[in-house]
């Protein structure tokens, strides 16, 4: 019977890492898009995220399957249950790279009004902060999990630096104020799946340890 849960869980995992790929790409697909103004590539971010809300249904199922037809203990409930709080959070970062290549697919004919220098290492970092969340809980990480807690601030950082630029460009002149919003906005998009990457990795810590910011769950 431990056997067979363990071949379940092992298949989860690699479900997951599907889940967090596809996220991954649809956050690069949705940065080429507005660098580059393709709206092709801004099409193909809506792909991926229909394929991460197919991998989150699939999850959905098999984690109620191992949780009505195996017997799991206090540590395979964990697991379970962070599965099932990860993917609420992957699904919103798919949702959230769509909302940028729509603003990407909205701008491609217009001229910027700055050259955009910190998007890029943003959503890289943002990127990053997925994969390493994902890889975490795979391996069961703690120390890779707080890492990528830490990155938050990186991605933080560079928001601020989006959002005063684009501020000073809307006071020397107002004209700029629509697509500064715009790209505001992208900024902003960027900085919430940071936010959601780092809810993932606190999650991770709790499957390892039972807690979740410092509070003792299961």
């Amino acid at each position: 019977m431990r056997n067979r849960f363990d071949k379940e869980l092992a298949s989860l995992h690699d479900l997951l890492i599907e889940m967090g790929t596809l996220s991954q790409q649809a956050i690069e697909s949705a940065k080429d898009a507005l660098l580059e103004q393709d709206v092709e590539k801004a099409a193909r971010t809506h792909e991926f995220e229909r394929e991460v809300d197919e991998r989150e249904k699939e999850v959905e199922r098999r984690c109620l399957k191992l949780l009505l037809q195996q017997q799991p203990v206090a540590s395979d409930l964990r697991i379970i249950s962070t599965a099932l709080k990860i993917i609420t959070d992957l699904e919103r970062i798919a949702d959230q790279a769509c909302d940028i290549a729509e603003l990407a697919t909205y701008m491609a004919g217009q001229k910027y009004i700055k050259k955009l220098v910190d998007i890029p290492p943003m959503a890289d970092a943002a990127t990053k902060m997925v994969k390493e969340s994902i890889d975490a809980f795979v391996a069961r990480d703690i120390d890779l999990a707080q890492r990528v807690i830490a990155c938050d601030d990186t991605v933080d950082a560079l928001f601020d630096q989006v959002k005063n630029d684009l501020i000073a460009l809307i006071r020397e002149d107002s004209a700029n104020g629509e697509q500064a919003m715009d790209l505001l906005m992208v900024g902003k998009y960027l900085e919430r799946i940071g936010d959601h990457a780092t809810n993932v990795a606190e999650w991770v810590v709790f499957s390892i340890t039972g807690q979740h910011k410092n509070e003792r769950v299961l």
